[in-house]
């Protein structure tokens, strides 16, 4: 069963159970970021917090944040992610574009969104300066990183933590679709050092299979653990 939480008079978070979306209200519209991975109805569930017209976007396309899509005939989404997305089963409508720097305005509440590939081809967070708050999607998390797969890439993910330096005056906390939330942002800083060292391969690692059965090596950083390929 979600578990929904307020956190602040415009902003509640959607709990699947260590998946996490949120909806993000302003005066004129309500924007849920990322539909979940098996919520009936999140729509009308959605809607039930707020009198306000609805709008969907997601931070990317894997299968934990997209599966309430099919109740919206449309939602913004980097196009980096279309491949991925319409590729998943029950993907269905049409995306609406954004990129980095586009601002959605709910109304006295401006979204900047920021893109940080690297995760994914198309991942994408959203900084929310009236309440001093980024919410990073996956990329920026205290638990499992994914970074497994041909379309996940390791040095792409260190530049996108990079870039997140422009911004650092413009947030005080961040909230993730995993793990604890909220985070602090010195996570970013911890992220970009463990990074590194899974590139030179100088952090401790087990092997397993991914939750789909492929051969993975974990690296465990004491800040998260990344999920890489086997060499």
């Amino acid at each position: 069963m979600t578990e929904i939480r307020k956190l602040n008079e415009q902003t509640w978070i959607f709990d699947e159970g260590g998946v996490y979306f949120y909806l993000l209200c302003g005066d004129e519209t309500a924007l849920l970021l990322d539909s979940g991975m098996h919520t009936e109805n999140i729509r009308g569930l959605a809607a039930s917090l707020t009198d306000l017209p609805l709008v969907l976007m997601n931070t990317h396309a894997d299968r934990d944040h997209i599966g309430g899509n099919h109740e919206f005939e449309w939602f913004y989404m980097d196009p980096a992610e279309a491949s991925n997305f319409y590729n998943t089963q029950k993907s269905s409508g049409q995306i609406q574009p954004v990129y980095h720097g586009d601002i959605i305005s709910l109304g006295h509440r401006d979204l900047e969104v920021i893109s940080l590939p690297g995760h994914t081809p198309g991942s994408i967070a959203v900084l929310d300066r009236k309440y001093r708050a980024l919410f990073s999607g996956d990329p920026i998390q205290d638990g499992r990183i994914f970074m497994f797969g041909v379309q996940r890439e390791m040095h792409a993910y260190r530049l996108s933590l990079k870039r997140l330096d422009a911004y650092r005056n413009d947030f005080d906390e961040i909230y993730p679709c995993h793990g604890t939330v909220p985070v602090s942002p010195a996570l970013i800083d911890e992220l970009y050092e463990a990074s590194g060292k899974v590139l030179d391969r100088s952090l401790p690692f087990t092997e397993e299979n991914s939750r789909f059965g492929t051969p993975i090596r974990v690296y465990h950083a004491g800040c998260a653990d990344f999920l890489t390929d086997p060499e």
